[in-house]
């Protein structure tokens, strides 16, 4: 599905447009919410730029492509919005996804800001073309073990699916948590049904229960199936990839949902540039904003800041990464090359482990903040 070009705004910039491409997972299997949310902050941030009067006299636009959470799909998209004459691509959500909009980027000298996907090796080597907003995995999930450690929890039972993602956070945790006392066993949701898992659970004598899967399946069945079982009672249940922030957890599992710690990537306090942005944005979505509608917003702010100082040329574009200096939602972007890590990245948006209040369900308690 290719989603219509975005409306521009109010007629105040009268110049041939200056298109920017969007990647965006709208349909399943690809976390529609997210990618929602990551369109609504995109689509704010240009409507404010062209509201302002545009890119010296010329509107941005935004030329929208559905991934699906498919790479092949996330590939030819970047092959036509390519061909489309576009300034850079931004977005997608899905960090398998994101890995291969990188790659194909790299090899058609497109400038790609990755808004959300959070995979260490977003490339397989180093790249000039590549930025990045989100916080690397191994950075955002150390933090979250550090959390599990300083709530007393050394015996970690992790629910998974096949991923290089999936994978990848496994190894994260279990590397930090060794050297700590801790100890990751994991538990394939594609050969143990929820009732199954419940058991070996007991068995490892697992204090956490992690859920590094799908979302709404198989996690909604797994936590049903965790709550409803006594002998589990007081196991932690967590979800450090964030499959709680959206409502659509809340609707589908009520009470169930809450209390389950998970990774965002916002401040304790927004300023406000941030809250004036969330204001916006709850209004566009009709519910509270998530991270990914600010990163969202936030990734056109930067596009918006290096096309005004450098212009439309794309291999200026790339050239301007490390000269960023940005007043984002969530503090001030700028990229370097943090060891390990093949792109430019934003090092480190702030990071949060929150779950929702199980007295009040649509209310978010910050648990740890790295």
């Amino acid at each position: 599905m290719n989603t219509p070009v975005s409306p521009s705004g109010p007629e105040c910039a009268d110049g041939p447009p200056v298109r920017l491409g969007a990647l965006v997972p709208l349909t399943r299997p690809g976390w529609v919410a997210a990618g929602r949310h990551l369109l609504a902050g995109l689509d704010l941030a240009v409507r404010e730029v062209n509201d302002a009067g545009g890119l010296d006299g010329r509107p941005l636009e935004l030329v929208v492509r559905d991934t699906a959470a498919n790479p092949e799909r996330a590939v030819a998209a970047v092959d036509e919005l390519a061909g489309l004459g576009v300034a850079a691509v931004a977005g997608e959500y899905h960090s398998v996804v994101a890995r291969a909009a990188a790659a194909r980027a790299d090899a058609l000298g497109v400038p790609f800001l990755c808004s959300s996907a959070v995979l260490d090796a977003l490339t397989e080597e180093p790249t000039e073309w590549v930025a990045r907003l989100a916080p690397a995995q191994s950075h955002g999930w150390r933090i979250y073990a550090d959390f599990l450690l300083g709530a007393g929890h050394s015996r970690i039972a992790v629910a998974t699916q096949p991923s290089v993602y999936w994978a990848t956070g496994t190894r994260v945790l279990r590397d930090h948590l060794a050297p700590r006392g801790g100890t990751v066993v994991e538990l394939d949701t594609n050969a143990l049904t929820p009732e199954a898992l419940c058991d070996a659970l007991v068995d490892h004598g697992a204090t956490a229960l992690l859920l590094l899967v799908g979302h709404p399946e198989p996690a909604v069945p797994i936590v049903r199936a965790v709550r409803g079982d006594r002998r589990l009672a007081e196991i932690l249940i967590g979800a450090p990839a964030g499959q709680p922030e959206f409502a659509e957890w809340a609707a589908l599992l009520g009470q169930d949902g809450a209390g389950i710690p998970f990774l965002r990537y916002l401040p304790e306090h927004l300023g406000p540039l941030g809250e004036r942005v969330g204001k916006a944005l709850r209004e566009r979505l009709g519910e509270a904003p998530s991270f990914v509608a600010f990163e969202g917003w936030d990734t056109v702010a930067v596009l918006a800041a290096v096309l005004r100082s450098h212009g439309a040329d794309r291999a200026a574009i790339a050239e301007s990464w490390p000269r960023v200096a940005v007043e984002g939602t969530r503090g001030p972007i700028r990229f370097s090359r943090p060891p390990g890590i093949g792109v430019w990245q934003w090092a480190w948006p702030p990071v949060q482990v929150v779950d929702r209040d199980p007295a009040e369900p649509d209310r978010f308690r910050i648990l740890h903040t790295g």
